[in-house]
């Protein structure tokens, strides 16, 4: 929704919550990021949802399915992410979110699997994807295109969740 557009520059301007990203974005990066994820929705009838509590009404971050623009060893493939407003962590809902946007991928969607993937120094996530049941083999870790070479988050950790294994 268009009035999400403020709230969701609010966030990816944060440092806290952009930690584990490249940067920052502008508000003319975060406009774009928006519009990409409604593209993707008109495009594959899927996405990054607008999360927000019900108590309050207001957006609080996206949690969904996407399918990642770069070329991989594990792509092509749909990845489940989650991005929260820094006030909204350490209550478990990215948990509860990502616990839901499974089971429709599976249920729903009929997806064989996820793949979620992060720099191994962002913990918060590793432990969201271990809560839902994804599991990590080093062998599959890789350094991810788009960062260059010598970037600190270059290297990264990929988790995935079969259908056939129930989502925690």
């Amino acid at each position: 929704m268009e009035e999400d557009r403020d709230p969701f520059f609010r966030m990816n301007s944060d440092k806290r919550v952009m930690e584990f990203m490249p940067k920052c974005l502008s508000r003319s990066e975060s406009d774009l990021l928006f519009d990409r994820i409604q593209e993707h929705f008109r495009n594959h009838s899927f996405g990054l949802y607008a999360v927000e509590l019900r108590a309050i009404r207001t957006f609080i971050g996206y949690l969904g399915l996407a399918i990642p623009s770069f070329t991989a060893h594990f792509t092509p493939c749909v990845e489940i992410g989650w991005r929260l407003s820094a006030n909204h962590w350490g209550r478990g809902l990215t948990t509860e979110g990502a616990r839901a946007v499974a089971k429709h991928a599976f249920e729903v969607l009929k997806l064989d699997g996820l793949v979620s993937f992060t720099s191994p120094v962002n913990i918060r996530s590793c432990r969201v994807m271990e809560k839902i049941g994804m599991t990590h083999n080093p062998a599959e870790d890789f350094d991810h295109p788009n960062l260059p070479e010598g970037h600190p988050l270059k290297r990264h950790v990929l988790y995935r969740l079969n259908a056939s294994k129930n989502c925690k």
